[in-house]
């Protein structure tokens, strides 16, 4: 197996790095362009901004190639964010794999706070025990762990949703991309079964 983590200017890149190494499987740090398409699997994760995020990506060359990817490719926060159509966040327009915006959270009442951060379940949609879903293995309403102050809303991608302040697409999947906006990485055993689902596919 082959796993190549898209390197960029973003955040929280090495704890993906370490949470693959755990599953017996040492990854490639990498933003190069033919490393990414002759990988087995792509990791795009990332904590950062997205109009910083997208200049990196273009100036390297990497949005056309992560758009033409083939293999399971898996974004993580803001890498679910930067796959979509466009992100409020600096008014950019992203790499369009999802056609859907990304929106700014706005808080309804004195205790939504934002940045969302912390423990959220998941309501996982479709058969989750057929073989090949993200989330194959887990109990219904799983914790995973959310830090974002941007969401995605609810589409005909959407894989899981999570509920702050409003029902929002916390899992993403169309064709070999799917995505999590919230960390596996920082989920326990919730999060490195969902590593490993995706390392299975």
């Amino acid at each position: 197996m082959n796993v190549a983590i898209v390197k960029y200017n973003a955040g929280n890149v090495y704890s993906v790095v370490n949470a693959v190494r755990r599953l017996g499987i040492e990854p490639v740090l990498t933003d190069d362009p033919q490393v990414l398409r002759h990988a087995s699997h792509v990791i795009f994760p990332g904590q950062g901004e997205a109009r910083g995020a997208m200049e990196y990506l273009h100036a390297h060359g990497l949005t056309k190639v992560i758009r033409s990817l083939k293999q399971p490719v898996l974004g993580i926060c803001i890498g679910q964010q930067l796959l979509c159509r466009h992100s409020e966040e600096g008014d950019v327009d992203c790499i369009g794999v999802f056609d859907v915006d990304v929106k700014r959270f706005r808080p309804q009442r004195h205790e939504d706070k934002v940045p969302a951060m912390g423990w959220n379940c998941l309501e996982v949609r479709g058969e989750k025990q057929e073989k090949g879903h993200l989330f194959a293995g887990l109990e219904d309403d799983p914790y995973v762990y959310f830090v974002h102050s941007y969401y995605v809303p609810l589409c005909e991608h959407t894989l899981a949703v999570a509920d702050y302040i409003l029902p929002y697409s916390a899992a993403l999947h169309k064709d070999n991309f799917y995505t999590c906006q919230f960390h596996p990485e920082k989920s326990g055993k919730v999060g490195e079964q969902i590593l490993k689902n995706f390392l299975g596919l």
